[in-house]
C-alpha cells in the first residue's frame, strides 16, 4: 500500500493588495517543485471528487474475426 503525504491545514489572512506575494513565491521555485505541487493538488481533487485515484480508462473494442 502506498503512503501518501499529508498537507498541513494552514491559512493566512491577507489583504487583496498583498496577494502578489504568493505568485512571487511560486515564481522563485524550480519547475519540478511547481509541477509536484500541481500534481498533489490534482490528485487530491480527483480523490475528493470521484473517490478514487486518477488513472486511465480501459477501452475495449470488439472485433469480428473472419
Amino acid at each position: 500500500m502506498e503512503t501518501r503525504g499529508t498537507i498541513a491545514k494552514v491559512y493566512k489572512k491577507t489583504r487583496l493588495s498583498q496577494q502578489g506575494a504568493d505568485f512571487a513565491y511560486w515564481q522563485t521555485q524550480p519547475y519540478e517543485k511547481r509541477l509536484e505541487a500541481l500534481e498533489t493538488l490534482r490528485r487530491e481533487y480527483h480523490l475528493w471528487k470521484y473517490g478514487t485515484e486518477p488513472g486511465f480508462q480501459r477501452v475495449y473494442t470488439i472485433v469480428k474475426r473472419q
